[in-house]
């Protein structure tokens, strides 16, 4: 990726749907707005889901639109966790669009969007 591109919602999310039934629904982010510094930018995310056997997160995934790397983070959940819930510091590369995105047990998929304005960067693509 290109330092300073912004990608397009369908770039970020089509690697990782691949087809599958998406709806913007179930996510919820709790995070700032203005970031005075890109190094440490509290983040919190957490799906609506009963965390059941039959009905549970098995997946949650954080995307940035402009860090040299997409997936900031990856966690692998399941009935066990008790809740779908991630709380981080992320590091950004300036102001972007944030993607939440949960993956449920019937292979269905929730997203949520966070809109950041990050004063200083954090991170630079080193290429």
């Amino acid at each position: 990726m290109v330092s300073g591109k912004l990608l397009s919602l369908s770039q970020m999310l089509d690697p990782i749907v691949a087809g599958a039934k998406l709806v913007r629904a179930d996510v919820h982010i709790e995070t700032v707005i203005l970031a005075d510094n890109g190094l440490s930018v509290p983040f919190r995310v957490w799906v609506d889901s009963p965390m059941t056997a039959q009905n549970h997160v098995t997946h949650l995934w954080l995307l940035s639109q402009r860090n040299p790397v997409t997936v900031m983070a990856k966690a692998h959940l399941g009935p066990h966790s008790g809740r779908a819930e991630l709380s981080t510091r992320l590091r950004l590369a300036g102001g972007q669009q944030l993607v939440a995105l949960a993956r449920l047990s019937s292979g269905e998929f929730r997203y949520e969007l966070a809109d950041l304005i990050v004063t200083e960067a954090g991170c630079v693509d080193s290429s």
